[in-house]
């Protein structure tokens, strides 16, 4: 069987002129390896006739084919089309290398029918209605079989998902390129006939309209904004993005655009979204190869005669097509013996995008520990799925896997959400037994034995690990030899899985971080409680201390205002003069009223000065400035004379009372 489909892969690159082999092989593996169909898929009939051919003289340009599901590259914005067939002079430039041997096995390809059976989905309000077509058929039929289903007159039915171009109407299905599967959206127009601008007023203001089209340079990373009316065509697109990013038109390479438009399409016509639609654009990776020039013609007759005996006039040789292209070594995407995970990862996902191109999910660049951890080893909301991608280049299903079920957008899209994606390549035995080291660490020598076990015929894989609860286990392991509807369901179901559980233990976390908060706020209070009564009596502490260190201050300052007193006391009582005799004349008898009632009396000379008088109650203890000394008649403050006159001047002579008064 190999042998067999090496065969016919130097067939169809012989017969087509494509020398990229992944590229060939795409095309045979979507048409499960029948040569026939895949020629035809990639040669328009009139490009197989070989009446007048000619030699060209130009290099030849090999548009990538993209990777994408039919449905996908139907879908309005999110779709890349099949490249038009027509731009592609294969057959031309082949007969020219090969003489004309190679042109026996192609004319007997021309004249078988190619015959393939199409899917539509057509989407209508809540209903999907599903409908076979045969290639042969146009979007009339079409539209007769949703008359049936739906009783919409095909006149008022309008179909969006590809280009709106009146001509269509009438072309067969295998002249508008089309993929197998294919999604439409029907509307009904609010009055009958075409689309001319009268009948359909929608058309009408999108040819007026301006696009606005967001073009993501995905070589670059850079996006532009690029304002655009109705009536430009997709080649005036194209043209008005090479002098932004210098990729000529022949080099780009879209996803976003209708698949059955070429570039003379208007954008009002094309299908693509109003007033806003998503582009993107990459730099084809495929080398143009470059032929020879030669400057002579080489003419070949339509004579039936002459062209049978053809094959007696060269020497055809049947090892031509496999020897005439170098074979080119494919580096491995993790080399051999790799000691570092983290370097591993991150040379797997350089070696990835540049085999299989950068449409792909992004893989975490790190040790498979750090991946466990970002996936499962976070708090039930942030937690996620670790996928485990497998990768071994001996397998046969893995070009199909890379390109078609990893470049698919809604794969793609759904890892990127749900998935921390972690990938390692097993092709070398030395990284089989370095990655059954790491699954063992870190999931226990069960997982690693489940992994262990999978045959390379059934790489690549995808391991999907989810931790529910406290166990971290290998959920389901997703084979290569699956589709893309397959893979998404595998996907789908183990999110839906894990989705379940995450929202359990999201509402245990919720509850059991209400019951923490409660405990903490009650813990603060006690703590804030606590530090207040701290406070306090620090406070009252500090307020007896102050109270003490005031008394004791006060009480010092008494004792010495109380000393200096009573100093003062002494010295005033050591030079007041000694009271005079009773017999003595001249003198006066003065009798004070003290505060408690009590009375005293002194005999004072009556020409002593009021200050003996007063210095005399200082000595008793009642000092002027304490105490007010009042005479009864008339009634003065005597503190308030002066104290220099004598008793008999201030006619406290021969006796008197004075009342001393506190101030």
């Amino acid at each position: 069987m190999a042998a067999n489909r090496e065969e016919i892969l130097a067939d169809f690159q012989a017969c087509t002129g494509i020398d990229d082999i992944a590229v060939a092989i795409h095309h045979l593996e979507e048409t499960e390896w029948d040569l026939v169909r895949a020629v035809n898929r990639v040669m328009p009939q009139a490009s197989q006739s070989f009446n007048d051919m000619e030699v060209v003289d130009e290099p030849i340009e090999i548009p990538v084919v993209p990777v994408e599901t039919a449905t996908d590259m139907v879908t309005v914005g999110n779709n890349v089309g099949h490249p038009c067939a027509k731009s592609m002079p294969f057959l031309e430039n082949d007969v020219e290398s090969h003489s004309s041997t190679s042109a026996q096995p192609s004319t007997s390809l021309s004249k078988v029918a190619s015959s393939r059976t199409l899917q539509f989905d057509v989407k209508y309000c809540d209903r999907v209605i599903s409908l076979n077509m045969p290639e042969t058929s146009t979007i009339a039929d079409l539209k007769i079989k949703l008359h049936r289903e739906l009783k919409i007159p095909p006149c008022r039915q309008l179909l969006s998902g590809w280009a709106r171009i009146p001509q269509y109407e009438k072309s067969p299905f295998s002249e508008l390129m089309l993929p197998d599967k294919n999604t439409l959206f029907l509307s009904i127009k609010l009055t009958e006939g075409g689309l001319g601008a009268d009948e359909e007023p929608e058309v009408t203001e999108r040819l007026n309209g301006t696009y606005r089209l967001k073009v993501t340079d995905e070589t670059t990373g850079k996006v532009y904004f690029l304002n655009y009316s109705g009536t430009k065509t997709i080649l005036d697109v194209k043209t008005g993005v090479y002098t932004l990013t210098d990729i000529q038109v022949r080099n780009q390479v879209w996803s976003g655009w209708p698949p059955n438009i070429d570039d003379r399409t208007t954008l009002a016509l094309s299908g693509i979204n109003y007033p806003e639609h998503e582009l993107k654009l990459r730099r084809s990776t495929i080398i143009n190869h470059v032929r020879e020039k030669k400057s002579n013609i080489i003419e070949i007759d339509s004579d039936d005669d002459e062209f049978e005996d053809a094959s007696e006039t060269f020497t055809v040789d049947d090892d031509m097509f496999v020897d005439n292209y170098p074979s080119k070594r494919v580096e491995p995407l993790i080399p051999e013996d790799v000691e570092d995970e983290i370097i591993g990862t991150i040379t797997f996902s350089d070696r990835f995008t540049a085999r299989y191109g950068p449409v792909h999910p992004s893989f975490y660049q790190g040790t498979l520990e750090d991946a466990l951890k970002e996936a499962c080893q976070k708090s039930a909301k942030d937690r996620k799925i670790l996928a485990v991608y497998l990768h071994h280049d001996a397998s046969v299903l893995t070009n199909v896997f890379c390109t078609q079920l990893l470049g698919c957008e809604s794969v793609i899209q759904n890892l990127e959400t749900n998935f921390i994606l972690w990938a390692w390549d097993l092709t070398f035995e030395s990284n089989r037994t370095k990655l059954q080291e790491s699954v063992s660490r870190c999931l226990g020598s069960t997982a690693a034995l489940s992994l262990k076990t999978i045959p390379v015929d059934r790489l690549p894989a995808i391991v999907l690990i989810m931790k529910i609860r406290s166990s971290t286990d290998v959920f389901s392991v997703i084979h290569g030899n699956v589709g893309v509807n397959e893979l998404l369901i595998s996907l789908i179901e183990a999110v839906e899985v894990f989705s379940e559980h995450q929202k359990v233990e999201i509402r245990e976390e919720d509850e059991r971080a209400a019951r923490e908060l409660v405990k903490w706020e009650q813990d603060q209070a006690y703590r804030e409680s606590l530090e207040a009564d701290r406070a306090k009596e620090e406070a009252k502490r500090l307020q007896e201390e102050a109270e003490k260190q005031k008394e004791k201050q006060e009480a010092l300052e008494k004792a010495e205002e109380a000393a200096k007193r009573e100093a003062h006391r002494k010295t005033v009582e050591a030079s007041l003069p000694l009271e005079p005799a009773q017999n003595e004349s001249d003198i006066t008898k003065i009798r004070f009223r003290l505060p408690g009632g009590q009375n005293i009396e002194r005999r004072f000379l009556g020409n002593d000065p009021l200050q003996v008088l007063l210095d005399f109650l200082l000595v008793k203890g009642y000092p002027q400035s304490e105490y007010k000394v009042i005479s009864s008649w008339p009634r003065r403050d005597l503190t308030a004379l002066e104290s220099g006159k004598t008793l008999k001047q201030l006619k406290l002579y021969p006796q008197e009372t004075v009342i001393l008064e506190e101030r």
